[in-house]
């Protein structure tokens, strides 16, 4: 399967509404990497396992499940990567910035794995859960740099 779309970051015709700077932006992509537990209610801890330069490998936990992936950033793009694990089958993220124009910015998320095909009503109700999901992350980078919390946060920015 595959899936993405694009969640508008900053609606230039609408003045009232804070301008995400494209930096804080990243940094706010790169803090969902490093910190999840503020995008994910339900996990229970995600220790890093191993950093490096230019990404991390994390171990996520939900309950009796435990998931390792691995995260990747490359210039405006955040990559999530889970490989296949027990009944988990290969799966990735692709978090990218656009900016058609100044100041106008989007992210695009692209969701890939290689489950069995579903029915068209489960797809449908992945893709609503993803894109909910998505802007849920988006508010909560939001609601970061309105705290201050984006200024200066993160080794991989």
């Amino acid at each position: 399967m595959r899936f993405e779309h694009l969640v508008e970051i900053n609606d230039l015709t609408r003045p009232a509404v804070r301008v995400l700077e494209r930096e804080e932006l990243w940094r706010g992509l790169v803090v969902r990497a490093e910190h999840p537990e503020l995008f994910l209610p339900s996990l229970e801890g995600a220790p890093i396992l191993t950093r490096t330069p230019d990404g991390l490998v994390r171990e996520l936990t939900f309950g009796e499940l435990r998931i390792t992936d691995q995260v990747r950033f490359f210039a405006s793009e955040v990559l999530y990567e889970i490989p296949p694990q027990g009944e988990i089958p290969r799966s990735s993220l692709r978090m990218s910035i656009e900016e058609p124009l100044p100041g106008q910015l989007f992210v695009r998320f692209v969701y890939e794995d290689e489950r069995a095909p579903e029915s068209e009503p489960e797809m449908a109700a992945r893709r609503s859960a993803y894109e909910a999901a998505d802007v849920d992350t988006v508010a909560i980078i939001r609601e970061l740099a309105e705290a201050g919390e984006l200024a200066r946060r993160s080794p991989a920015s």
